[in-house]
């Protein structure tokens, strides 16, 4: 399977591309095909350190990452999710995975959704009709993707109307370090999911606390 990231070389894109990389063939997407390149180059050699014998990462550009996958990873700021898509073509029939969560920084986090009620309903409405799209990987802070010593203990709700495709990224979910998948539901849930982490920033905040994330038991 080939994953590709469309805005593999920000925090978050460069920590799922090391993680995912020993286990799928995954191409890392940027405007900048050379800092995609430059990217891969110093995560092939993190992993290395960290002691992984096989990985696959190949930088190209955010339409090659969308063109050449079989799944697309949605890793960029809620802010350039129009810009981004309006972009790209070639998402027919592909599963597309929206971590994406709408929020503002004030004197708090505050979850301020579009229209549509949800990052996820958004790109349902920009995407072809024939995309597959599933919410998943919303809680998870940046730090903990890239801290390549530490298990991800996780639980990751997952949200679609695509039951196939939801097993499928259920699937990748449960393949990375020690994350459990849990089945949240349709599309229309992901407003809840993606409202959790300005909540966990508000936690982390107000407690003195780093990288909250959730668990179900």
């Amino acid at each position: 399977m080939k994953i590709g990231i469309v805005g593999g070389t920000g925090d978050i894109g460069e920590g799922m591309a090391m993680r995912l990389a020993p286990l799928y063939d995954v191409i890392v997407g940027s405007r900048d095909e050379v800092k995609a390149q430059h990217s891969c180059e110093c995560n092939i050699s993190t992993l290395k350190d960290c002691g992984a014998s096989c990985c696959s990462l190949a930088g190209a550009t955010n339409q090659e990452a969308v063109s050449c996958a079989d799944v697309v990873i949605l890793a960029i700021p809620f802010k350039n999710v129009v810009g981004t898509l309006e972009g790209l073509d070639c998402f027919e029939d592909k599963i597309v995975i929206s971590p994406v969560n709408p929020m503002e920084k004030r004197d708090h986090f505050v979850f301020v959704p579009p229209a549509e009620g949800s990052a996820a309903l958004l790109i349902k409405r920009l995407l072809p009709k024939e995309t597959r799209i599933c919410s998943a990987f919303n809680t998870i802070a940046a730090n903990k993707w890239k801290a390549l010593d530490e298990e991800l203990t996780y639980s990751v709700p997952v949200c679609g109307d695509d039951d196939e495709a939801k097993r499928e990224v259920m699937a990748i979910v449960n393949k990375i370090s020690k994350l459990q998948a849990f089945d949240a539901g349709p599309l229309a849930v992901s407003s809840m999911v993606e409202a959790l982490t300005p909540l966990l920033l508000n936690i982390a905040r107000y407690n003195k606390m780093r990288d909250v994330g959730i668990q179900f038991r």
